[in-house]
């Protein structure tokens, strides 16, 4: 793959001509995506000086039935309009509509149907129908008249007797009750939880009471309905929240205790007065009391009061199951009571580590975006196997009956809490509008989620987060994809497109694209300007360039907008040197060139079959051309060479003299998405460079382009995207020359699934040896 290049051509190399301009659109700039800035939202990405939001304040008394598994309640809503804009009506979510048997939810559900059904699915599909939808009793205003109300599906209307003008507010209350879900069973993002062994419940309550619509300035009213994968839009308020259950419960809420007096003993208070001042965990609720109320079940009443300030939502966990233990984690100097609730089903595992995960959570999530506002942060374990709301999330993930646990469930539980905590910052606090969005939502909190995961521990297993992790996905049928940018109850894959590939995104901005320092400020940036604001996605876009000042229009373009993938190969390399024109130098080369020439066949067989030719036995035949050398240099050649040196400037004779390699490499774009090109180069010594090229270099092509590298050592083979830092998802073709990827093929026996983890595995390794030694 060698070429010389001949003469004065050196000097005209610097700036080859540019290959067929393909340009399209992949550098063009986010027009017609993206909304025209207004004095709401700005071309920076920043809320303009006109921005405005709507606010919904609570007052709610809610009674959990233990023995029909339901929830009666009666809420005051005091609704702040706060737009420019007259309402006539208010719209109210009823997401726990989703359980009525006739919801939109349930009639567009599909399924096939098998020649050969297991009973678990048959089952599934012919169980009895649950009604747990709203029942609404009386929607009332200030003055305990009725208002008329209008149900559809997943949202209610609510007529006003006159209208809402700008500035204005409005006091209404509503009545309801509902049955609460068997989580285990019926799925959902709250519910119940039965454990048979000791007859008790553990209830997960989220969803729970109607709750207001979020009108905006880019929506008017969200009233998008509630079919399950799509999750929630709602204004900040103020909540008071009174909730009475069977007095041997303990009940976890948003906000703050404001009766602990009342409903903890003198005992348990003192016990968490210690833990607001510890820095690890305190037990609070001990697992002997809590087994002490799993068998004596009272049956009279208590009610627990919590208050939440500036809050999108409020979620509450309650059982005589529960331990509960806290401590104090301090944030930015401000001391916050990180706090975990579970059953003894969950130990030892969560006494362990549940509540040191939520404090690692509020300290490093606080790093990256903003310092944790809250009073507390709570981890509860129950049947959800993970669900967020603010200052409380719900998390699944259980050790073995013998308490042991795989690295799985270990990491399993460390991961979801890291998550689940981490949803107070997105969307708890920076509001993303999840109805719509959801990678806004989930996609920047598995981000950092993955963040934090690796300042846990040196090489965590996280699950997203690297570009090799999504690899799979995004060379996956391009019919079973959408784009990022596709409302949330139509996104395919849910995980990996909602979660990580724009977890992975971020991920590969941060490292590759913009690096940490110019990705750190502006992703700070996005979450101060928004934290306890409504953004939306051209937000998140605009402050990411306005903070750092990199173009990455390309990127969204690309990575959100489209089904595209990096498969980006090394096409071919040429390898050029400098042509000295030195006449002893040349004759050397060639003489070394034609040395190399393998002889071909014919020639090594005619070595032996013909020992002698005729000139060999009649040398009279020979004449000036049998010994004459056309590699020799001459008089001739001497002198023109230097008159060739005379004619060259100082600059020109050090780069002739330099030694250096000069290679042409070809790159082709086979997945349609620009990326960076990271190409490292092994050199014939055994040392090896990085070169880092922007992905701006395809600009001019989106297709084809070639690169020149100027090298002082010859290179001996380059490879592009080392360190698998941006989701190549091919890598036979990106070596040059190729290398071989060695694949296997298995011989296996069939084997049953394991069944032991490794510490039940050690454990009865440890009880065999006893044994044995105990009977010599």
């Amino acid at each position: 793959m060698k070429n010389l290049l001949r003469g004065l051509a050196l000097f005209g190399l610097v700036a080859g001509p540019i290959a067929a301009m393909a340009q399209d659109t992949k550098f063009g700039q986010l027009g017609q995506e993206l909304p025209t800035p207004n004095t709401y939202r700005t071309a920076s990405g920043a809320p303009g000086h006109q921005y405005w939001q709507q606010r919904a304040d609570y007052n709610i008394k809610v009674e959990l039935n233990d023995e029909n598994q339901s929830v009666k309640g009666s809420e005051s809503i005091t609704y702040t309009n706060n737009s420019p804009d007259v309402l006539s009506y208010l719209w109210v979510q009823l997401d726990q509509n989703l359980f009525e048997p006739k919801s939109m939810s349930n009639l567009t559900r599909t399924a096939n149907l098998k020649e050969r059904m297991s009973t678990q699915a048959l089952e599934h599909l012919t169980r009895e129908e649950f009604d747990g939808g709203f029942k609404i009793e009386t929607v009332k205003d200030r003055n305990g008249k009725a208002l008329p109300y209008t149900i559809n599906n997943t949202m209610m209307r609510v007529d006003l007797p006159s209208p809402l003008k700008p500035g204005q507010n409005v006091t209404f209350s509503i009545d309801w009750h509902h049955n609460i879900n068997n989580a285990l069973t019926l799925g959902g993002r709250s519910g119940y939880e039965f454990f048979p062994g000791d007859g008790n419940y553990l209830y997960e309550m989220a969803q729970w009471f109607p709750r207001m619509a979020v009108y905006d300035d880019v929506n008017g009213w969200q009233h998008k309905q509630f079919l399950g994968s799509g999750e929630f839009a709602l204004p900040f308020g103020d909540y008071k929240v009174s909730i009475t259950v069977p007095a041997d419960h303990v009940v976890a809420g948003t906000g703050e205790l404001q009766n602990a007096n009342q409903v903890l003993s003198s005992t348990q208070q003192k016990r968490l007065a210690e833990a607001s001042k510890s820095d690890s965990p305190i037990v609070i609720v001990t697992q002997d009391e809590a087994t002490k109320a799993e068998k004596d079940k009272s049956k009279s009443k208590k009610t627990w009061v919590y208050a939440a300030k500036n809050v999108r939502d409020f979620a509450w966990a309650s059982s005589r199951k529960f331990i509960w233990d806290a401590m104090n984690v301090n944030v930015a100097g401000k001391n916050i009571l990180a706090m975990s609730y579970y059953p003894k089903e969950g130990n030892p595992l969560w006494g362990q580590y549940s509540t040191e995960a939520v404090g690692h959570t509020l300290r490093t999530y606080s790093k990256y975006t903003i310092d944790y506002p809250y009073p507390v942060a709570i981890s509860v374990h129950g049947p959800i196997g993970g669900m967020e709301y603010p200052m409380v999330s719900f998390n699944g993930y259980r050790p073995e009956a013998d308490g042991t646990y795989s690295d799985r469930t270990k990491y399993g539980l460390i991961s979801v809490i890291i998550h689940e905590v981490g949803h107070n910052f997105f969307p708890m606090i920076i509001n993303s509008d999840e109805r719509q969005w959801t990678w806004m939502d989930e996609g920047l909190n598995t981000f950092v989620q993955y963040l934090t995961e690796q300042e846990w521990e040196r090489d965590y297993p996280s699950r997203r987060g690297e570009p090799k992790d999504i690899v799979e996905y995004m060379k996956s049928d391009k019919s079973t994809q959408v784009p990022i940018m596709t409302n949330s109850e139509s996104v395919l894959q849910f995980g990996p497109n909602a979660y990580g590939k724009p977890a992975t995104g971020l991920n590969i901005l941060r490292e590759t694209i913009m690096g940490r320092e110019l990705f750190d400020y502006a992703f700070k940036e996005y979450a101060r300007r928004w934290a306890f604001k409504h953004p939306m996605p051209a937000d998140f876009f605009r402050t990411m360039e306005d903070a750092s000042g990199v173009d990455l229009d390309w990127f969204w373009r690309g990575w959100f907008y489209t089904t595209d993938h990096t498969d980006i190969s090394v096409e071919d390399v040429k390898w050029f040197t400098i042509d000295s024109q030195d006449p002893e130098f040349v004759s050397t080369q060639k003489r070394e060139q034609q040395n190399r020439e393998p002889k071909t066949l014919s020639q090594q067989r005619n070595l032996q079959d013909i020992p002698r030719t005729l000139v060999d036995q009649k040398p009279a035949l020979k004449d000036f051309y049998n010994s004459y050398d056309p590699l020799a240099t001459t008089a001739t050649d001497q002198q023109r060479y230097q008159t060739f040196l005379k004619d060259l400037s100082a600059e020109q004779k050090r780069a002739l003299d330099s030694g250096l390699n000069f290679y042409e490499v070809s790159f082709k774009n086979n997945g349609g998405l620009v990326m960076p090109l990271i190409v490292r180069m092994e050199f014939e010594d055994g040392t090896e460079e990085v070169a880092n090229i922007p992905a701006e270099i395809w600009r001019y092509n989106n297709n084809d382009i070639t690169k020149v590298f100027i090298t002082q050592k010859p290179v001996v083979s380059f490879e592009l995207d080392p360190y698998l830092q941006t989701a190549d998802t091919d890598l036979s073709n990106n070596t040059f020359p190729r290398r071989l990827a060695p694949s296997r093929f298995d011989i296996f026996k069939q084997q049953q699934r394991q069944q032991t983890n490794p510490m039940q595995q050690q454990r009865a390794t440890s009880r065999n040896s006893s044994s044995s030694n105990t009977g010599q």
